[in-house]
């Protein structure tokens, strides 16, 4: 099996992951809950999916930078679930920072919409940094630390995995 039927359709599933990734991340509730206990659910399960797409995004660059990487079809298979893991890297910190900002006011400054959100993980993950947005509370600081690592460690590396072997995929 292979060949450009298999590329292209690749590349529809991705495409299709990340809209969905795009519209759970603008659709899913996170407004601020007077029950204790749902509120701590929340966001115990809000920490469990940061650390799971954490591990999978970490788990596909290993896979990538091993001296057994998958080569052909599996290759192109293998960049398109990284790169489809580091879009639900980004939107899972955004989705993070959100739900700090909205249950703990004063923890962001500047942060009142998904959108804002969405800009400072990427402003964050990309170390641009505006500084119109920025994290203000010891909790939101703690979030931040932890994509600035996730940055560094994980997503800098699975981009630059992913670019660089599509380019030399093109190159053939």
């Amino acid at each position: 099996m292979g060949g450009k039927g298999s590329y292209r359709r690749e590349q529809r599933w991705a495409l299709a992951a990340c809209v969905l990734l795009v519209l759970a991340y603008f659709l899913v509730p996170v407004e601020a809950d007077p029950n204790g206990l749902r509120l701590a659910l929340r966001s115990a399960g809000t920490l469990a999916l940061v650390v799971i797409v954490a591990l999978l995004v970490t788990r596909q660059v290993r896979r990538q930078l091993t001296g057994h990487a998958p080569t052909g079809d599996a290759e192109v298979r293998a960049l398109i679930r990284l790169a489809v893991a580091l879009v639900a890297g980004v939107l899972t910190f955004a989705l993070a920072d959100y739900v700090v900002a909205n249950t703990r006011p004063g923890q962001f400054v500047n942060m009142e919409t998904r959108v804002d959100a969405l800009y400072f993980a990427l402003a964050t993950l990309t170390t641009i940094g505006y500084g119109d947005v920025h994290a203000q509370g010891q909790i939101a600081r703690v979030v931040v630390c932890a994509q600035m690592l996730f940055s560094i460690g994980v997503v800098t590396t699975g981009a630059s995995i992913v670019v660089r072997q599509l380019a030399g995929r093109s190159r053939r």
